[in-house]
């Protein structure tokens, strides 16, 4: 018997029903229709590469109504300075429409030092907040409800520690872990190819990236443990088909991780996240989120084992590309960030961040902040596009970009399964060897005027361009800057932390972490017990670099 051929007009019953039982009646109102397909097609060709949204291949979202029925969180990255004064931008932000915030850690924090060290200095508060103790963490989230507001940390290397104090925060404020919600990064094998903020040996590291993915599991429902990130691979010169097959490879790679610990796959994959870039190639974008989707779907299935619908959807945070502004004329950085969060929002995305105007500067200002919200909420306000689902489904282009970067990022995942997966292709340095690749190939556009940015290599002021801040003399925008002062004010907080505590009780807890960890237990218990006794970032990475040793890099490309 031949198998029955499957209908467009079943799954767009299906896609009805689905759709009433999100939003109701809001699923016929409004000029735009909410979702636009073609007419049945009996060969099912359409079911098997684009289909419905809300079911697979996902091509055009994970939700049945995306943001009819919810519009994606607004999370803008911000921190500097100090825990209170980034606690003061938090609720600035929230009191502007923000819905989610986004912590940005300085280096010295990201790579396990604290504020007094002396390879900190000079750097303290500079590109984020410093958190050194449980005291930096309380100020961080004063007045913040953490039962309300979820929270992103962008942390890798040090993420078990950062959880463990958003953990202790959480209840000190009587919010149990198992209602915490948000996102951690903790994408560590990215650190390696593309970004450096990296301690221990790969291997030492996935070992603590595992330990916090199963204490999450078991004990924080709503906490996302990890979000593979394939924005700071993109940052450093990658395809958008580079950006989502080694995003992938390194998830099959921590999935395989989390398996080995005994967790099912479709008990922990549902809290599984990504983050993109999304960067100035504005239609490739849109088809290399919809690629991404798709391409997720079907490995999640057919190569980890996932069942459950819910394990199989690509979830995926987005932030508009810090390598496209430009500290020459940066008021265009508004024109690129707008048109970047659109392709996001065009692409499905669930989460976006809006860069500054003048981050290519310095940290953004308030003002800058605020614009850089303001965008996204003219685009869920006043745009129409999030009335409708994917509505560039079946333009051909659109259609065309979607399959050629599925094609190129499944041809990268044959050759890094081939090689023993992503771990090994790390410690190989194909990874960083293929990215270095293509920035030095974009480098050379750039320089033959074959790629033009708008004020660096072509229409430049003094010439032919111009400037909305030039009025009589030159001037440019105001930029936010960490002074010495501010340094010292932190090193002086943490040294007053560590008089104040119970010494002895934080040197048992040491201890017992350092016991947990030779015996190749867990450490995440230890860890929370670690910086409730009040040790701070600082002794806790130091005491795992005399573990596992730190890392350097020894092939060059």
């Amino acid at each position: 018997m031949a198998p029955r051929r499957r209908s467009t007009g079943d799954a767009r019953a299906r896609w009805q029903a689905n759709a009433r039982a999100a939003i109701g009646d809001k699923v016929d109102g409004g000029a735009v229709p909410l979702l636009v397909g073609p007419p049945d097609d009996p060969d099912g060709a359409y079911l098997d590469r684009i289909g419905f949204p809300g079911e697979p291949p996902y091509t055009r979202g994970i939700q049945p109504t995306m943001y009819r029925g919810r519009l994606w969180t607004f999370r803008q990255y911000s921190g500097f300075g100090s825990a209170s004064e980034t606690n003061r931008r938090f609720r600035y932000l929230l009191k502007g429409g923000q819905t989610g915030l986004s912590v940005a850690f300085d280096l010295p924090t990201q790579i396990g030092y604290d504020s007094d060290h002396e390879r900190a200095r000079g750097e303290v508060g500079r590109c984020g907040v410093p958190i050194t103790s449980l005291g930096d963490m309380r100020a961080l989230f004063a007045e913040i409800p953490l039962d309300q507001a979820t929270v992103s940390m962008t942390i890798n290397a040090t993420a078990p520690i950062l959880t463990a104090l958003l953990v202790a925060v959480g209840e000190s404020q009587g919010v149990p872990r198992a209602r915490l919600g948000g996102t951690v990064q903790n994408d560590i094998l990215k650190e390696y190819i593309a970004r450096g903020t990296y301690i221990y040996p790969p291997e030492a590291s996935l070992r603590l990236t595992a330990d916090l993915m199963e204490f999450a599991t078991r004990e924080m429902p709503q906490w996302n443990y990890i979000s593979v990130s394939g924005y700071h691979m993109r940052e450093a010169g990658a395809t958008a088909a580079q950006e989502v097959a080694f995003t992938i490879a390194n998830a099959i790679a921590y999935v395989r991780a989390a398996k080995a610990r005994g967790l099912d796959v479709d008990e922990f994959l549902p809290r599984l996240s990504f983050f993109f870039s999304s960067d100035r190639n504005f239609l490739e974008e849109i088809g290399k989120f919809r690629a991404a989707r798709r391409l997720w779907g079907h490995v999640a299935r057919e190569t980890l084992g996932a069942k459950s619908a819910r394990s199989t959807q690509l979830r995926f945070h987005t932030q508009t590309a810090g390598s496209s502004l430009t500290a020459q004329q940066p008021e265009l950085n508004v024109v690129r960030t707008t048109y970047e969060a659109m392709a996001a929002v065009l692409g499905g995305t669930q989460s976006l961040h809006t860069n500054a105007l003048d981050e290519a500067l310095g940290l953004p200002t308030e003002s800058s902040a605020r614009l850089a919200l303001r965008t996204q909420q003219i685009l869920a306000e006043e745009s129409g596009v999030p009335s409708t689902v994917d509505p560039l489904a079946g333009a051909y282009e659109i259609e065309h970009l979607t399959d050629e970067v599925e094609r190129q990022a499944r041809e990268y995942l044959d050759r890094i399964d081939g090689m023993g997966g992503a771990l090994v292709a790390v410690e190989k340095g194909f990874f960083q060897a293929e990215i270095a690749r293509e920035a030095y190939r974009e480098a050379r556009q750039l320089e033959s005027l074959q790629s033009i940015v708008v004020g660096v290599n072509d229409l430049k002021e003094g010439g032919k361009g111009f400037s909305l801040f030039e009025s009589g003399r030159k001037r440019g925008p105001r930029v936010l800057k960490v002074t010495p002062a501010q340094e010292a004010r932190q090193v002086r907080s943490l040294r007053r932390w560590r008089r104040l505590r119970d010494t002895a009780g934080t040197d048992r807890a040491l201890a017992e972490l350092r016991t947990e960890t030779r015996a190749g237990r867990n450490v995440m218990p230890s860890v929370l017990a670690a910086v409730t006794a009040g040790a701070t970032l600082g002794e806790i990475a130091g005491l795992w670099r005399e573990e596992f040793g730190e890392y350097r890099p020894q092939r060059a490309f």
